[in-house]
């Protein structure tokens, strides 16, 4: 079966495509099947946000279409930046890794302790007869007071996690993607197929 992922991020790409890629006869990222339609994601949580996604591509394609949407949940900021993880600042990802700083020391969340968080991802895979998968992962972790690392992308640097002993910034590859947001949500799909 072929499939097309909603994305052109290369860092979801490699991710999907180690997990997933043995499911799919061929994978194509939006720009490999010419699409340039990017759909707003207006939906309140990361099951509506990927599902608005995966069905655009699949109407536009008529190939089943696999999306996601995931971010950084922290709880000292009551779930934000949450479905706004990737705008949060309305600019880049450091200004978004300076902002989310910011706040947590604004709201009184000055250590660690008090800096719990956790990122969150649901995907979703969208058949053109109608048929819908949805499967959600979860990492849990606190946001440390500085970056660390030179990996992964995101709010990896300062996203540290207690199951590697490290941020996700100073992670290999495949130390994130065994227990990822996105590869513990990915392998729930995978045996939902």
């Amino acid at each position: 079966m072929k499939v097309i992922l909603a994305t052109n991020n290369a860092h979801k790409v490699r991710e999907i495509q180690k997990i997933l890629g043995g499911k799919f006869t061929q994978t194509l990222t939006l720009k490999e099947a010419g699409v340039t339609a990017d759909p707003e994601e207006t939906g309140a949580t990361f099951k509506e946000n990927a599902l608005i996604k995966a069905r655009e591509i699949c109407r536009l394609t008529s190939l089943p279409a696999l999306s996601d949407d995931s971010g950084l949940c922290v709880d000292a900021l009551g779930g934000a930046p949450g479905v706004f993880s990737a705008r949060y600042s309305g600019k880049g990802a450091e200004e978004n890794i300076d902002l989310l700083l910011a706040n947590l020391q604004k709201a009184g969340a000055k250590e660690e302790a008090r800096r719990a968080a956790h990122f969150a991802c649901c995907v979703a895979l969208v058949f053109p007869d109608g048929r819908e998968l949805t499967a959600e992962g979860r990492t849990d972790g606190y946001i440390t007071c500085e970056r660390r690392g030179a990996g992964g992308f995101g709010y990896d640097p300062v996203f540290f996690s207690p199951e590697l002993g490290k941020t996700f910034a100073e992670a290999s590859e495949e130390e994130k993607n065994a227990l990822s947001h996105r590869g513990r949500a990915l392998r729930a799909l995978e045996k939902l197929l």
